[in-house]
């Protein structure tokens, strides 16, 4: 495995192998990408398997994509995350535990720590990063066996999103982007920022033209039939419903704030965060053996009565 610290990059650039696996309960698609010359291979964004009825887990989907490493020969060197997801559990110390693979996020994971954890009263939680193997900064580089990978920091939908763009022409653009008839991410998660979001896209639509785009999400835009997560940089430029005919910053900000105002919480978003927060493991056990997720409980104004 080639250290994030002293990349080898090589000098002819080829395209990564890329398999898709699309998880419907929370309309997120994991990669399995690989470099075909070395076999060697990482896991975007893996999913696991949790019921927040009953509290139960279970591993099916990072399982799915483990066996088709192994049907195909490939070495999992890393799991790769584009940023603490508020949506799913992450997959990702389950994949370490099964391959040795390390785990990366980007170094500003530190400031979404620092944001979470006194909401949930974290004591056991750092706020260093150090749950994550690696902490990886804008623009830094390193390789997937001979393919390269560079770092693109594209803050917004939290403070500490990436992208990954694997080989000569894949970019894994995380929650930043959807496709482009369903437009783009919410920004109003704490540590969020419009303004932010609006140049990290403009910082992905710079890219050449024909770069393919990989989403992390997608939800079947109205009089779409197929659920879809591979674009281009042109498809986005030209058709995204959130920034077509030339939408200034200020114009994205007023119109990102109006709609993020009327978007309920993810259905996972307590328990996402507080696991993937820490590298996808859960709260230490209690003295029963049993892991336990707090449920934060916030009265309305008048309510507050309820809760004496």
């Amino acid at each position: 495995m080639t250290s994030p610290s002293s990349p080898q990059i090589p000098s002819q650039v080829s395209s990564p192998r890329i398999r898709a696996f699309f998880d419907a309960p929370t309309n997120t698609i994991s990669y399995l990408v690989s470099d075909p010359a070395t076999r060697r291979a990482a896991v975007i964004d893996p999913v696991l398997d949790y019921d927040h009825r009953d509290g139960s887990v279970d591993v099916r989907s990072a399982d799915a994509i483990l066996q088709a490493a192994r049907d195909d020969g490939l070495t999992i060197d890393w799991v790769l995350e584009t940023h603490a997801h508020a949506d799913h559990l992450s997959g990702a110390p389950y994949i370490k535990a099964k391959t040795g693979a390390r785990i990366g996020i980007g170094e500003h994971i530190k400031d979404v720590q620092r944001i979470f954890r006194p909401m949930f009263n974290a004591d056991d939680l750092r706020t260093d990063g150090s749950d994550f193997d690696h902490l990886f900064k804008d623009g830094e580089r390193f390789s997937i066996g001979d393919l390269p990978v560079e770092v693109l920091h594209t803050p917004g939908h939290t403070p500490a999103d990436i992208a990954y763009r694997i080989g000569d022409d894949a970019v894994f653009v995380g929650d930043t982007l959807f496709m482009p008839d369903y437009g783009t991410a919410r920004a109003d998660f704490p540590g969020g920022d419009a303004h932010q979001l609006y140049r990290s896209i403009q910082k992905l639509l710079a890219l050449p033209p024909q770069t393919r785009l990989f989403m992390c999400h997608d939800y079947k835009a109205p009089g779409r039939d197929d659920y879809a997560w591979e674009t281009t940089v042109q498809a986005q430029r030209d058709g995204n419903v959130h920034l077509r005919g030339g939408v200034s910053e200020q114009q994205f900000v007023d119109m990102r704030n109006a709609r993020d105002a009327t978007l309920s919480a993810p259905t996972l978003l307590l328990p996402s965060i507080q696991v993937n927060i820490r590298a996808g493991r859960f709260p230490k056990a209690q003295q029963n053996g049993v892991h336990y997720l707090l449920l934060p409980v916030h009265a309305r104004p008048g309510a507050e009565a309820g809760l004496s």
